[in-house]
């Protein structure tokens, strides 16, 4: 396991007014806050709930929110939340179609002004290993008081039946700043955040084009906080076709997805990471807010200011050729 260490501390955030809980009482705040949202997640949903509950970590709380499913997704959601007791789960307004990111966000924000001790994210399609929280939690409880932390770990991927593929890429070189503006290395289904990482996340306000656990692990990074990079599986990580974003079983696929994107793509969301980074300084540590001022000025310089901007230290991907294909995307775009 990889550890970065820095502190900061934040405020809670209030809960927007958007924002209602129509089912469920006060939650306990000492447990942990699973944070689902779906859409039209009905074939894979069922497994993915009873994994919640075979959980070795039992005090937690789901907080579920439906983004405009079509099939018969919420009935799934609301049956299962029917069997916890009231203050086990809450369920969020649904008040139309946000995507994917606004509606974690929304979640996230909610769970956050509870108090929660940790908030963890589920996907509606994967299955849970049982210590999933478990670990989660005893990683993070290394963590001192107040400082920011998001832990992740490793995936089996499998298929639409949960037949074993692979196991995900380790995280072979540490985590952090500005090495997260390059690429994620935080899969949202294994992300936990602790109170206070939470609490600085749900002040933010994530660009358009990012995922929320890319952004998590961007603003747990920036802030100076702590990335927890645990190098064994905790989920089973089903790969269909409804994946919103899914995994490459090996580095040749990995390569050759990131050269189907192309520059343009991946310039477009680095772009908006820096610019959203820029706009909100007060979530950055001194010294990641000089590395996204001095990424600013690059991305509107020359060519000679994008080559002295990739002599950054830390400004990295994960392995030696995915670094070549990043600076050559950055000095192209």
């Amino acid at each position: 396991m990889t550890i970065l260490r820095m502190t900061l501390v934040r405020e809670a955030a209030p809960v927007p007014d958007d924002v209602t809980v129509l089912a469920g009482s006060q939650p306990c705040a000492s447990g942990v806050a699973i944070l689902l949202s779906t859409h039209n997640g009905a074939p894979f949903l069922a497994a993915q709930l009873h994994s919640l509950l075979a959980q070795t970590h039992r005090d937690w709380m789901l907080y579920w929110r439906d983004d405009g499913s079509s099939d018969s997704t919420r009935a799934v959601v609301t049956s299962f939340a029917a069997g916890l007791p009231a203050e086990r789960s809450a369920m969020l307004n649904n008040n139309g179609r946000v995507g994917s990111t606004e509606s974690f966000m929304r979640l996230l924000r909610t769970a956050s002004a509870a108090g929660h001790i940790a908030v963890a994210f589920a996907d509606q399609d994967d299955v849970w290993l049982p210590e999933k929280l478990a670990r989660a939690l005893a990683a993070l409880k290394q963590v001192p008081d107040g400082v920011p932390a998001l832990y992740c770990g490793r995936q089996v991927l499998v298929d639409a039946g949960l037949r074993r593929i692979a196991i995900s890429f380790a995280v072979r070189r540490p985590p952090g700043f500005p090495a997260a503006l390059t690429q994620n290395i935080a899969t949202g289904c294994t992300v936990m955040l602790n109170r206070a990482a939470a609490t600085l996340i749900a002040r933010s306000e994530p660009p358009a084009a990012t995922m929320h656990d890319w952004w998590c692990y961007l603003v747990v990074a920036a802030a100076g906080g702590q990335v927890l990079a645990d190098n064994e599986p905790v989920v089973l990580y089903r790969q269909h076709y409804r994946n919103v974003v899914g995994a490459p079983a090996t580095q040749f696929r990995r390569a050759l997805r990131a050269l189907r994107r192309g520059p343009g793509a991946f310039m477009r969301i680095f772009r908006q990471h820096v610019a959203a980074l820029r706009d909100q300084a007060d979530l950055l540590a001194p010294v990641a807010g000089a590395q996204v001022a001095a990424l600013d000025r690059a991305l509107d310089g020359g060519l000679l200011g994008r080559l002295a901007a990739l002599r950054m230290p830390g400004l990295i991907r994960q392995s030696w050729p995915e670094t070549m294909l990043f600076r050559l995307w950055f000095l192209l775009g």
